[in-house]
């Protein structure tokens, strides 16, 4: 009998995300965190290659799928969960400052949606259960203001808040972005005890092999942006020094009208085509 919450990663070298399986395997209860949608921008595309090896581990493992957990709105990836949850069941379930995103967003692109598109949305303190293993809700804050942590026994799924240690932070320009908060969040994050595994939702490695997790003290010596000693205006102003140099990620316009409705695509219209829509900025 398993005595331990299993993990397995997936991850997808065009957007540089990681997807997680997390599963206890004697209960036979499963759930999965930040799934992934291909999207081909020329083409509008979608494509099922993320996702369809999760769907078919959940198969082989026999397991039932509980949940499908967003960390936040992504904007570099579309999201796979009505997929998933199609293929598989389970709720879909997003942290609480998901509200301030689609309120902004949905006035962007004149898009209509609600809270309710999700199936859960959680506060910090809720539990999620995988099985015999309850998952806290941490509010992670910063990157945006839907971000949320996902803690089970010694293991935490830290969203776009920490990237590899060589590469430090997420960034925090985004509507409703804040560089205080998310240093707030990490320092949250990094009081855990020093062997807390940290699962990281992307990396984008150069010259080396993905990297999905990282201890919290190999963070709090190594990582170039908030290792000990780097105080909080110091990490604001390198952070936004550093945002000011980015440029938007390149899927999203459709990741964020996607996102914002929980992963779900457009109703099509009489002639069988889903749009979403694309900003024009006339010149100055």
């Amino acid at each position: 009998m398993a005595a331990s919450l299993t993990v397995e990663e997936f991850f997808d070298p065009v957007t540089g995300t990681f997807s997680y399986l997390l599963a206890d395997e004697a209960a036979g209860a499963a759930a999965v965190i930040d799934p992934v949608m291909g999207f081909d921008l020329p083409t509008g595309q979608c494509d099922l290659a993320p996702v369809r090896p999760i769907r078919d581990r959940i198969a082989e493992k026999g397991l039932r799928l509980d949940w499908i957990l967003e960390t936040h709105i992504h904007a570099d990836h579309v999201s796979a969960a009505p997929w998933l949850k199609a293929e598989c069941g389970g709720e879909i379930a997003i942290g609480a400052g998901v509200e301030a995103v689609q309120a902004h967003f949905s006035a962007v692109y004149t898009v209509e949606t609600d809270v309710r598109v999700f199936d859960r949305v959680l506060a910090p303190g809720d539990t999620v259960a995988v099985g015999r293993f309850d998952g806290v809700v941490i509010a992670a804050p910063g990157h945006t203001p839907a971000d949320c942590a996902f803690a089970f026994e010694g293991s935490i799924f830290v969203g776009d808040t920490l990237f590899a240690p060589d590469l430090g932070s997420a960034r925090t320009d985004f509507p409703g972005g804040d560089a205080r908060a998310l240093y707030r969040s990490i320092q949250t994050l990094l009081a855990y005890p020093p062997d807390t595994r940290l699962y990281l939702c992307h990396d984008y490695p150069k010259g080396r092999a993905p990297q999905c997790m990282h201890s919290v003290a190999q963070h709090r010596a190594e990582n170039i942006h908030v290792r000990d000693g780097v105080s909080e205006d110091a990490f604001v102003a390198m952070r936004e020094a550093r945002n000011a140099q980015l440029g938007p990620p390149r899927l999203i316009v459709p990741s964020i009208q996607l996102n914002i409705r929980a992963g779900y695509l457009p109703a099509p219209t009489a002639g069988g085509q889903r749009y979403i829509k694309w900003p024009v900025i006339a010149p100055r």
